[in-house]
């Protein structure tokens, strides 16, 4: 277990262990140190949800895991800390510098899973915020974290982005956890869904409608 030693890694450590999140009053660098110990984290929890979906393809990627706890991390801070930040931006909020593949995907997830609750406050703050089309271009990127958060994913061919198996299993269970009918009801993952429900669509998802080319 990590002992919690700083703001971040106690932010990280609490949000991932019991939901909530500890908005300290300023905003600090965060050292290679912590980065460290948050990789090695991370390394453990991504271990333990990988037993659940065991694929020799897919690996843990610590610099999508670590990139996606500061994304996080630094955007709760600035919902309460917006004093001359405007300049920084970029700088909290970086941009992950490899390309998004299933391994990184999962990984950063560990922490953009809990992203949206955070744009959607912001949003509400501020809907000119730039830091919520900061987090939503991320969310889009990084869609899997955001499913049930409202993004523009028409660009997708998601026959591409779900052809490989384990990621989407994985991206049609959190659809029908988090009920995302917008996704839900794209034809193809529609066809999916139902492939996946058989005979039990109406135990799994009773509501959701079956859609074809002709009705959408």
């Amino acid at each position: 277990m990590m002992e919690a030693r700083s703001p971040f890694l106690d932010t990280i450590f609490l949000l991932r262990n019991s939901g909530s999140m500890t908005v300290f009053s300023n905003l600090q660098e965060i050292s290679k140190k912590e980065e460290q110990e948050a990789g090695a984290y991370f390394e453990t929890e991504f271990e333990k949800e990988q037993l659940e979906f065991l694929s020799a393809g897919i690996h843990y990627q610590q610099e999508a895991a670590v990139w996606g706890a500061k994304v996080l991390y630094h955007s709760a801070q600035l919902y309460l800390i917006r004093e001359n930040t405007a300049k920084d931006l970029d700088k909290l909020i970086p941009k992950l510098k490899i390309n998004p593949d299933v391994s990184s995907i999962l990984s950063a997830d560990l922490s953009l899973r809990f992203l949206p609750q955070i744009t959607s406050v912001l949003q509400a703050a501020d809907p000119n915020d730039p830091l919520v089309k900061i987090l939503e271009d991320i969310l889009t990127k990084f869609h899997y974290s955001g499913i049930g958060y409202q993004l523009n994913l028409e660009k997708v061919n998601w026959e591409k982005e779900l052809q490989d198996k384990t990621y989407r299993k994985l991206y049609l269970e959190r659809i029908v956890e988090k009920k995302a009918y917008a996704l839900a009801e794209i034809p193809y993952i529609n066809q999916l869904l139902m492939a996946e429900f058989g005979l039990y669509k109406e135990v799994f998802w009773k509501e959701l409608k079956i859609i074809t080319e002709e009705n959408e």
